[in-house]
């Protein structure tokens, strides 16, 4: 099959962004703070840093985001180990929101969003998903900083992957939101919507949150009923995607429709229709007579929708 296969069978394409973690999460090295410390300091170490949905970067031709000891401007709050590239280890850090304006009058520096390094492919793809990974876990430090049992402040632990409770002795672990996103399929059509939020003229597939005691063919089940009407049976994954938008992974999946009158949720989409594999080839060669498009190749929905369209994706 050509670049649009099975995803889960074989390597993850290059413009999926996110889904290429390059490191060795090296998780038995987590609690030994001297060798952190150590690992931070040496010649070879470095460290990434966020500040809200933005990257901070070495401005200049190719932007720069790995920071050695000692570069990054103070204020920063947490760190966190991300893992070893060989013998180097890489850490994330981060500044409040409230310090963007500063951090970008900075001579040499610049806030670079993490969305816009992807669409446009600043960076490469490894680059990316350290950037996501150090983005979703320190938001989960910035969002959970009180202990859910009793309320008492938390500490980070670690290197980042706990938060602990000095009172009640509570452990927290990090936070990542399942989410469906598939394409329903019948009789050589497939389904996707707009959002009133999309890029004009932009169709993606249908997605939505996992929900407490649900697998996720009865969440691919019921968000496809829910938002389109349309009844679904045999579901089948596809690949995954993390999604640091604040924190979420991706489960792109097919599913076989069993119906076709769509009835459309119209607090959700502002429009879901049915399109054939043609029209979803040109889709993606953005050639669509209506000047329709699919999502950006750094987005699963492109790939999920291409594995269909292009490369003959059944169940």
């Amino acid at each position: 099959m050509s670049d649009a296969f099975l995803l889960s069978e074989r390597r993850a394409p290059d413009h999926l962004a996110f889904a290429h973690f390059p490191l060795d999460r090296a998780a038995h090295r987590r609690d030994d703070g001297a060798w952190l410390d150590a690992m931070f300091n040496a010649a070879g170490g470095g460290c990434f840093a966020i500040c809200g949905d933005m990257v901070l970067v070495k401005a200049g031709e190719a932007p720069d985001a790995l920071f050695r000891a000692g570069e990054l401007p103070e204020g920063a709050r947490e760190r966190v180990f991300l893992g070893l590239d060989g013998e180097a280890a890489r850490f994330c850090t981060v500044y409040d929101p409230d310090r963007a304006e500063s951090l970008s009058a900075m001579a040499g520096l610049a806030l670079l969003p993490l969305r816009q390094a992807a669409i446009e492919r600043l960076m490469p793809s490894g680059r990316l998903s350290e950037l996501a990974a150090g983005k979703a876990l320190l938001h989960w430090h910035a969002t959970h900083r009180f202990c859910a049992a009793c309320g008492a402040g938390s500490e980070p632990a670690q290197a980042g992957w706990r938060r602990d409770c000095p009172a009640c002795k509570a452990q927290h672990f990090p936070r990542t939101d399942p989410v469906v996103i598939m394409l329903a399929v019948r009789d050589g059509q497939c389904l996707l919507g707009r959002q009133a939020r999309f890029p004009q003229g932009n169709y993606s597939c249908l997605a939505g949150f996992c929900e407490p005691g649900e697998t996720i063919e009865d969440a691919v089940r019921r968000e496809i009923l829910e938002e389109a009407g349309i009844r679904t049976g045999r579901v089948r994954y596809l690949a995954s995607q993390p999604w640091p938008f604040p924190a979420s992974m991706m489960i792109g999946c097919l599913a076989e429709a069993t119906s076709s009158v769509i009835t459309r949720d119209e607090t959700e989409l502002e429009d879901v229709r049915w399109f054939s594999r043609e029209e979803a080839q040109q889709l993606l060669s953005a050639s669509h007579p209506q000047g329709l498009r699919s999502p950006a190749s750094f987005a699963i929905a492109r790939h999920i929708l291409k594995a269909w369209a292009v490369g003959g994706a059944e169940f």
